[in-house]
């Protein structure tokens, strides 16, 4: 497994990317490119990168950069970013639009310096571009809450008591940021390869993030098809409305996730619990969510599972392969065999 690790990391060996973002989605999006063996300069202000005060964050989102602070007040800074981006293949920012024309270094510019640079900007809400998006928000601060707000997400992540929940995972900075930005500038950096031609890119978290709600647009549909009305977060296909894909809690007041989705793993859940008489309750075999069948049997499932801490359930689940897992807390992750040979600053991507 750690050859394999090993072999990915030369995947983007030769890619010269000057990185200027700060923060979070950026670094962490030319921390991915690194990892992949890209040759990554971060140019700081003189200041440093706002993360450095969190220490062990700055660690890991930067580690394998070179790094360079500069004035970007000063037209010889600036002439300095210019020298790096001669022989660059990408520049990723994340400044507010109109930024980068500011401090001269706008699309114009550079391509005039390097026709095969492709730009990479990464936005809180997009920016003004003719008519494809003519909004008043381009200029807006925001972070990431904002951005999960805005789109949408942040109301799918309700509690099962429908209270707003407050997540601890960044998820516009990281899946509408980064990594939108390194599949964009990847995908720009082989059209430049063919054509000769670099491009100016810009990344909203916001409308990535929108796009990422593909399921519940989708399965909200459906609920609606046949409950006549659109369902609640909590109460969605994937959102708990069904028996077999739901959290269930435990004697200790832990959860286990029963992710059971098709009918041959449901019916391997029954036979775990001992419960083959709901062997036919489930969607597939016609029993539709918010019935009386499918809630009686969801009912049943949770006092099964009310019945015993989460040891005991995962001692029972360890050997059976019907897609149920213990909620681990972030500690027991940590120490859990499946990440033993992880580094905490190695492949970010999960490859192994």
């Amino acid at each position: 497994m750690a050859n394999q690790a090993d072999a990915m990391k030369n995947c983007l060996q030769g890619l010269r990317v000057v990185d200027l973002t700060r923060n979070l989605p950026g670094p962490f999006a030319t921390r991915l490119l690194a990892d992949l063996g890209a040759d990554v300069i971060k140019i700081e202000p003189l200041n440093g990168d706002p993360a450095r005060a969190f220490g062990e964050l700055f660690t890991a989102l930067n580690h394998g950069k070179k790094t360079q602070k500069i004035d970007f007040r000063d037209s010889a800074g600036i002439e300095t970013i210019k020298t790096h981006l001669k022989d660059a293949d990408v520049m990723l920012d994340s400044f507010r639009p109109e930024v980068l024309e500011g401090i001269g270094l706008d699309a114009k510019t550079l391509h005039a310096i390097n026709p095969k640079l492709v730009m990479v900007s990464i936005t809180g809400y997009g920016v003004v571009d003719g008519e494809s998006i003519t909004h008043d928000w381009a200029n807006k601060a925001g972070h990431d809450i904002n951005f999960m707000a805005m789109s949408g997400v942040l109301d799918q992540l309700k509690t099962a008591d429908g209270d707003q929940a407050m997540p601890n995972i960044q998820f516009a900075d990281l899946a509408g940021g980064s990594d939108t930005a390194v599949i964009t500038l990847l995908a720009a950096v082989l059209s430049a390869q063919r054509t000769g031609k670099g491009r100016h890119v810009a990344v909203s978290m916001t409308h990535s993030l929108y796009q990422h709600l593909v399921m519940p647009k989708a399965t909200g549909k459906l609920v609606a098809s046949f409950s006549g009305k659109n369902p609640k977060p909590e109460h969605d296909f994937l959102g708990g409305l069904l028996p077999c894909y739901r959290l269930y809690k435990t004697a200790d007041d832990r959860h286990m996730a029963v992710g059971s989705l098709e009918l041959k793993f449901w019916q391997g859940l029954c036979d775990v619990l001992e419960l083959p008489e709901l062997k036919t309750k489930h969607w597939q075999m016609g029993v539709m969510p918010n019935t009386r069948d499918s809630q009686e049997t969801a009912q049943l499932v949770a006092d099964t599972f009310a019945r015993y801490g989460l040891a005991h359930w995962q001692q029972v689940f360890e050997s059976a392969d019907v897609c149920v897992t213990p909620v681990l807390t972030l500690e027991e992750a940590r120490a859990h065999p499946l990440f033993a040979h992880q580094d905490e600053h190695g492949a970010t991507l999960g490859w192994q």
